[in-house]
């Protein structure tokens, strides 16, 4: 057996996309889309997510590019409501979860305690959140991904203690 200093799966410099790559540069605040309900007979799905863009306004818009085949995705378009959520660095594992990036025996939601709200779960222990409802059930493609324009209708800011952070495929917080 041969360990690689790369990782294996790893394509050839040319043949790697520069505009993914760029993407991988510029680094993002991770935040945890979830919609639906977390009870017995729940229907949550949840994402997590990067490509997050809030408007300041009145109202406040949430932009977020979001996979097409996604669980999250697919729920949105039946509950038209999520919770955006942003993440600290104790939640690195669940965030990989989430991403579908680790496994999750008995679904990623049994990794942390939830609080249900008039727009999905919340997991305890963020630093913020918001309940936003979606302009537009039926997001359009752009790109890889499709474009999810949610109206902010209630923002809740906590503690922060350790933001987490991404960049080129790893996880930092600010200072660390």
């Amino acid at each position: 057996m041969t360990i690689h200093s790369e990782h294996p799966f790893l394509p050839a410099e040319s043949e790697r996309d520069p505009v993914r790559r760029l993407r991988g540069r510029l680094p993002g605040a991770v935040s945890l889309w979830t919609t639906g309900t977390t009870s017995q007979t729940g229907d949550a799905a949840g994402l997590t997510v990067t490509s997050v863009l809030l408007a300041a306004g009145e109202p406040g818009h949430v932009l977020g590019l979001l996979d097409p085949d996604s669980d999250l995705v697919q729920q949105l378009v039946v509950t038209g409501t999520a919770v955006v959520q942003l993440l600290q660095w104790q939640h690195r594992q669940l965030a990989d979860a989430f991403a579908g990036a680790a496994p999750a025996p008995g679904g990623p939601f049994r990794l942390g305690e939830w609080t249900q709200s008039g727009w999905g779960p919340v997991l305890s222990g963020v630093s913020a959140w918001m309940g936003v409802r979606m302009v537009d059930r039926d997001p359009g493609p752009i790109g890889w991904s499709v474009l999810v324009n949610g109206l902010v209708e209630k923002v809740e800011v906590l503690d922060e203690t350790a933001p987490l952070l991404h960049r080129r495929g790893s996880y930092y917080r600010v200072g660390g």
